[in-house]
This record gives C-alpha cells, sequence and structure tokens, in this order.
C-alpha cells in the first residue's frame, strides 16, 4: 500500500481539480463557447472511433451540466471540501476494488467496523450495527424482512405460507411521510391490509403526536383476531412539522407486545448535541434508527445510515442487512472519508449552528404579531413552522371575513402559501419551504439541519428572513381586510361579476359582463372576452402598486382580472369605480366598431343614389348636344356654363349624407387646429403618486379633484382617439367623406361614363 499512496494521492488531487472545473463552469475558452454556439445539439451523436482526451470530456460533461445558462447562473450548490471529499469516496472506492480479494476485505472490513462505530459514539447507540444503504426508505425495508424472520422461524423455507396463517401488520403514525407504508407493503409483498395507520392525538396532547392508548388498543384488537402485531414506526421529526412523538412510552409498549420499534426523523440529528431533549433521547432504546447524514452535514452523495440492534448474525444475513460481498461493504467510504475531514467538533458545530439558527428565528417571531408558531419544544426543535393567522389583525369596518369556517381557512392558506414563496424568492439563502399540515393548513417551515449546511445559512439570512417577513404582515393584514370590502363594492355595480376564489392570493377576481342581450351565446363569449382582454391591459398600464393578471396558468375560471395584494392606504371604490369606467369605455368603442361597417354600407348606398340624382341633373340642365364629346366642347367654348357646385359630407356618426358649404374645408380645417390646441382633461396626480391610494392615507399629498373623474375622462378620450384612428383607417379624409358633384363646365365637358369613377372609388 506504501507504492499506492503517491498515486492515490496524484488520483485524488486530479478528481478534485476536476471536479472544482466542473462547478465553476470556466474550462472552456471564448473560441470553444462560439464553437458551441454553431455545433452543440441536444441529441446524442455517434461514438468517435479515436476517442477523445480528458478535457474533452470534462468539456462535454460542462456543457451538459451548465447547458446555455450563463445569464441565470449555475444551478450547482455550493459543496465545500467535505463535499469534494465525499465525491472523492466514489471514485476511490471504484479505484480500490481492483485490489485482490484478501486485502480488499481487510481494507473494507476497517472502513465498515471504522464509520460504524463513530456513528455510534455520535449518536449515543450502543452496541450497533450499521447498515448503509442509497434509498432512505431501504433500511426500513431490511429492517422488517428482520422482523419478520425473527417472528417467524419457517419463513426462511416456507415462505409467505407462513404468513397467511398469522398476517403481520406494520403500524405507522398518520403523521409519516406519505407513502411509506406502501411502499412497505410492496417491497415486502404484503398486502395493504397488513398496513395500520395510527391517528394523532385529538383530545390531549400535540396534534402531530401518534395517540399511544389508541395504539394499545388497536394491538390488542389485532392480537384478537388472529393477527400478528410486528412493527411500529414512530418520529423523531415528523416530516411536516419536525414533532417527535412519546417515545419512551411507544418502547414500553412495544416490549409488551414483542414489536420491533423503528425511529426516524430529523430530530435525531440533535443527539450529538451535548445539551438532548429528554424525547429524542429515548430513541437511543428503540431497535433501529434510520440516520441522513447527508443533508445534515452538508455531504453530496452519501449513503444514508441505518443502525440496529441484533444478537442473531444469521437472521440479519438472511434478512440482507449484512453481505459477503467485500465491495458492497465500499458504499461506507464517502460517509469514511467525510467524517474524518470533517472530525468530531466540526460534526458538533453544523449540528449546534443549524440548532441556533432555528432558535434565533422562534425568538424574532415571537415579537411578530398576526403570526402563530407551531413547534412542539421550544428550547430545542430544530424545526420552525409558523404561519399567518387573522387574530390580532384589526379588523377595518365591515372588512372582517365574512363566511364559514372553510372558506376561511382556504384563505388563510392561499395566503400564507403565497407569504411562503415571496420569502423563499427574496431570501433563498434560508431555505424555507411552504408546508400542508393536516390540521393547522398550510404553513411556512424553516428547518436549517436540512438545507443550512447546504446552503450555508448563516444567522445574517435569518435576520433578512424576519425583516422580509416584517414588511409582508401589513400587506397581508390588508389584502385580508380589504377582500369583503372588494367584493361588496363590486356586487353593487351591474357590469361586474364578484368571482369565488378562495385558492387566490390577493384582494379578489372580477369579470366585466357584456350588457348586450340581443346577442347569441357565442357572440357574447367572445365580446366579454375581448373586453376583458383589453380591461386588463388598460388597468396593467396604470402606475399603480396593485398587481394585475388573467390569473395562474391551471386556473378554471377563465376571462377574469385577478387583483393581487393590497396595502393600507387602497381606496377599494375608487379601484371598482375605474374598472367599471374603462370597462364600459371599451365596450362602447367596441359596439362603435361593430356598427361601422353597416353605417358604411348604407351611406355608400345614398351616396350612389344621390350622385345618380345629381347625374340626371346635369343631364337636364346642360341638354343632349352637351353631352355629344365635339359638339359638347364647341358650345362649351362659345357659351360656358356657369358650374354650381354642391358639396356633400358623409357623417359616419349618423351614416348618412349632409349638405356643406363650398368653405366646410376651410372650417373643418380651422375646427382641427382649434381641437388640437385645446387642453385636454388629464388626472392631477402628484409625482411619485400612485393611483387608488386615499387622500391622507399614507400620503401628504391632496389632489383638487377627485382623482376618479379624471381617470374617467382620460379613458373616455383614449377610447375617443383609438375610434378616430379607426374611422380614419376605414374611411380616408379624418372624419368625413367629401363628395362634390359639378353640373356645369366651362372649359371641358365631362365624358361619358365618367360620372361613375367617385362611386367606385368609393366603394
Amino acid at each position: 500500500m506504501k507504492m499506492m499512496d503517491p498515486t492515490l494521492a496524484e488520483m485524488g488531487n486530479h478528481l478534485s481539480d476536476a471536479m472544482k472545473i466542473l462547478e465553476s463552469g470556466k474550462l472552456e475558452s471564448e473560441q470553444g463557447k462560439e464553437r458551441r454556439k454553431l455545433s452543440w445539439k441536444d441529441f446524442p451523436g455517434p461514438l468517435q472511433g479515436d476517442g477523445q482526451d480528458v478535457v474533452s470530456i470534462l468539456q462535454l460533461v460542462q456543457n451538459l451540466m451548465h447547458g446555455e445558462d450563463e445569464k441565470q447562473g449555475h444551478r450547482m450548490q455550493y459543496v465545500g471540501e467535505q463535499g469534494h471529499m465525499a465525491l472523492l469516496g466514489h471514485s476511490l472506492a471504484a479505484y480500490i476494488s481492483v485490489l485482490e480479494r484478501e486485502r480488499l476485505r481487510k481494507l473494507t472490513t476497517r472502513i465498515l467496523s471504522d464509520t460504524t462505530l463513530w456513528l455510534c459514539r455520535l449518536f449515543r447507540y450502543e452496541n450497533g450495527s450499521a447498515y448503509y444503504h442509497e434509498d432512505d426508505c431501504e433500511g426500513l425495508v431490511k429492517m422488517c424482512r428482520l422482523a419478520i424472520n425473527t417472528h417467524y422461524e419457517d419463513y426462511a423455507t416456507e415462505g409467505f405460507t407462513v404468513l397467511s396463517s398469522k398476517p403481520p401488520v406494520i403500524y405507522q403514525s398518520a403523521a409519516s411521510r406519505p407513502g411509506l407504508g406502501q411502499h412497505l407493503c410492496s417491497q415486502l409483498g404484503l398486502p395493504l391490509s397488513s398496513l395500520c395507520i395510527v391517528p394523532c392525538n385529538t383530545m390531549f396532547g400535540s396534534l402531530h403526536q401518534m395517540d399511544v392508548a389508541l395504539l394499545d388498543k388497536l394491538i390488542r384488537d389485532d392480537r384478537e383476531s388472529g393477527k400478528l402485531p410486528l412493527l411500529l414506526i414512530a418520529n423523531a421529526g415528523t416530516p411536516g412539522a419536525g414533532h417527535t412523538d412519546k417515545l419512551s412510552r411507544l418502547k414500553e409498549l412495544c416490549v409488551q407486545h414483542n414489536m420491533w420499534l423503528h425511529v426516524e426523523g430529523v430530530n435525531l440529528a440533535t443527539l450529538v448535541l451535548g445539551q438532548v431533549s429528554s424525547t429524542v433521547t429515548a430513541a437511543t432504546k428503540c431497535d433501529s434508527m434510520t440516520l441522513t447524514p447527508g443533508p445534515w452535514l452538508g455531504l453530496p452523495a452519501v449513503p444514508a445510515v441505518t443502525l440496529y440492534r441484533h444478537e442473531d448474525p444469521a437472521l440479519s444475513l438472511a434478512a440482507g442487512l449484512t453481505s459477503s460481498q467485500p465491495v458492497e461493504k465500499l458504499r461506507a467510504l464517502p460517509l469514511w472519508l467525510s467524517l474524518q475531514y470533517l472530525g468530531h467538533d466540526g460534526i458538533l458545530q453544523r449540528i449546534k449552528h443549524a440548532s441556533q439558527l432555528s432558535q434565533q428565528l422562534l425568538e424574532h417571531l415571537k415579537t411578530l404579531a398576526s403570526i402563530k408558531t407551531s413547534v412542539e419544544d421550544e428550547l430545542n426543535s430544530p424545526v420552525v413552522v409558523f404561519r399567518f393567522s387573522q387574530d390580532g389583525s384589526t379588523p377595518s369596518s365591515g372588512g372582517s371575513v365574512k363566511g364559514n369556517v372553510a372558506e376561511e381557512r382556504d384563505i388563510l392558506d392561499a395566503l400564507n402559501r403565497w407569504l411562503g414563496e415571496q420569502l423563499a424568492q427574496q431570501v433563498p439563502l434560508s431555505g424555507v419551504d411552504v408546508v400542508e399540515l393536516e390540521d393547522e393548513g398550510t404553513c411556512v417551515r424553516f428547518s436549517p439541519l436540512m438545507t443550512a449546511a447546504a446552503l450555508g445559512t448563516q444567522e445574517n439570512d435569518v435576520a433578512a428572513l424576519v425583516e422580509k417577513l416584517g414588511e409582508m404582515i401589513p400587506v397581508l393584514s390588508c389584502t385580508l381586510r380589504f377582500r369583503q370590502d372588494f367584493k361588496d363594492e363590486v356586487l353593487q355595480q351591474a357590469s361586474l361579476s364578484y368571482i369565488e376564489d378562495q385558492s387566490w392570493p390577493g384582494l379578489g377576481v372580477v369579470r366585466y359582463e357584456a350588457r348586450s342581450t340581443d346577442l347569441d351565446e357565442d357572440k357574447r363569449q367572445y365580446r366579454v372576452e375581448k373586453i376583458n382582454s383589453d380591461l386588463l391591459k388598460k388597468l396593467m398600464e396604470l402606475d399603480t402598486d396593485l398587481y394585475f393578471s388573467d390569473g395562474p396558468e391551471f386556473c378554471e375560471e377563465k376571462n377574469c382580472i385577478f387583483i393581487g395584494m393590497a396595502t393600507e392606504d387602497l381606496d377599494v371604490a375608487e379601484l371598482v369605480e375605474t374598472i367599471v369606467s374603462i370597462g364600459k369605455d371599451i365596450e362602447e368603442s367596441g359596439k362603435f366598431f361593430e356598427n361601422m361597417t353597416e353605417v358604411v354600407r348604407r351611406g355608400i348606398q345614398e351616396a350612389e343614389q344621390q350622385l345618380q340624382k345629381a347625374n340626371e341633373e346635369k343631364l337636364m340642365e346642360e341638354g343632349v348636344l352637351r353631352q355629344i364629346p365635339l359638339v359638347g366642347s364647341v358650345l362649351n367654348w362659345f357659351s360656358p356654363v356657369q358650374a354650381s357646385v354642391k358639396g356633400r359630407t358623409f357623417n359616419l356618426a349618423e351614416g348618412c349624407l349632409d349638405s356643406t358649404e363650398p368653405v366646410y374645408s376651410v372650417k373643418a380645417q380651422m375646427n382641427k387646429e382649434a381641437s388640437l390646441d385645446s387642453p385636454k382633461s388629464v388626472t392631477k396626480q402628484f409625482p411619485g403618486q400612485k393611483l387608488f391610494r386615499r387622500h391622507g392615507a399614507g400620503s401628504d399629498s391632496v389632489s383638487d379633484t377627485s382623482s376618479v373623474s379624471h381617470l374617467e375622462e382620460s379613458f373616455r378620450e383614449t377610447a375617443h382617439v383609438q375610434a378616430i384612428d379607426a374611422e380614419e383607417a376605414e374611411v380616408p379624409q379624418e372624419h368625413h367623406v367629401h363628395i362634390e358633384t359639378e353640373t356645369a363646365l366651362s372649359d371641358q365637358r365631362v365624358p361619358e361614363g365618367q360620372e361613375t369613377e367617385s362611386v367606385d372609388a368609393l366603394r
């Protein structure tokens, strides 16, 4: 082995450098980036015959890891030196496996015994054995097989036929991981009737702890019915809220009924600390426990460990807990390297740091109003679960949440879901997430034991989390108070419909309804869709703090406007009136454009009739001789006809032709210039002032006139300008079409057929 030391050290350096390069993403040059943009594809290509060098292969791996997300940054977490040791262990395991069998056996035995001894001492589990596995459920499956082999002596020879005479029963808390019991039955080949879900306490104690008295009754009932109580799964830190079952009483119950007790949970990590809660310390007396040191210590790709006690090595071998293959024992190598690199003090420091972060957050949450915590042991709990609640919020007059309890809970769940998502987005290093609890509802969870080591969470991150939370609580309280006010205002408007959606975290949902009743259902739906789409665009262009959207991606309600969170100075009445005003203008403009086609068609027909009548009058006035081309020219030369021009104007508003004076064009130009020079009504808004804010609330400036009326005038004028633009697109010459006919010409004769050209041009 001494000759291998330089080789192993050199290999370790190369692997460490390669991992750092892959993490940094700085392997390729600028020329390589340009070439990748031109040649890199997402589909596999043929295997090259002459092979590739190491740099090219690492380049390929780097491209697969990072892709083209240079602007978004790398999505890999920082693993640190201890993480590199864990990753190095997987490469060393493959390298060590090529040793001769005897030397490999001695090496794997040493690695396995060292790691097992260190873990048993760290987690106070005396005289224990260890099973290392990749899937965190695999250890529990092996424990069930061990319990089956222990209780059924003929299981190794008779198989499942032994179980049919006395079916085994596995007991699981209702607060355990979802799907865990079903996975066990699937792996063990047992029916789902072998799984018993034990409810949590409903009358006394924590709502997340297993009901011990009810469990005792269930076990006795199963024994009387000819079943065999096999194994009990307890929690030292439930997946949701981090609560710990009464492990001491559960252990006594398992000893009484000769059952196997298995414990799992995040709170088992606190066993390495000097001061441990007595409820968690009781886990050291259980028959087995599953540990996940990877997330606790920030170690990637290290196996989970199940510590257990059993005196018969033959039964352990039959259950698959031990193996004669030395290569399988190398699973512990990454953990063996990482534990040595961290040392006892390093491991203790990481667990202690995570616990202190939880206590820091819990102390700050106690000072915040409207925040309810769900913590079992405030002195030692490493998991903090909190929730915004309407308790403690100041209700406004008429603004309290009405409805039954289920609706109120749905609204609060939506607000807390929004709160958790915003905190996770704005303070990503905190590692908070949203969790659904059966009793409390939607909550925000802070579990630094599972996230702090990988994210590098520090005290300043918790302080930033508390600061953001303090900023969001007033927004949540105002939104909760104004929801009913907003609903009442909307219901008073005939043109608006209020959409009940308790899952929307905001002020509410509205829809503008078309007032026309002469349309069929398809046309009405199309008009509603068009109006609400244009209304949403108009609202999004306003200078306001409110958030407007068309709802979530998979929302059932369509053609609606979703309004986001509210602030303290929100004027709900002004908001609703503005929505109605803009929607009404859009609807009227839409009706005008829809009728314009019919108006133009009728106007063209009338113009044709009047032009035809004018031609007939011209013929009667000039005579037939003047219509002959050569004769008409001679007559016009000797005896010119005094032509009288009769102007016509096409009124789009009324759809008819009107008479006009010869000076109409001059007057129209003067009117147009005067209209351009005239001042338009605009909303009086001070610099920095947002719309929909009550006067005197959150602002020292007060407008001279009501902003609602000015808003209506502004939006109406915008719609009027849009209508004029549309008219110009349909019919040239601004707002009117001038049709002039001449009854006489002094110097020329109108050729035959020329009188119809104006009609064709109009068409």
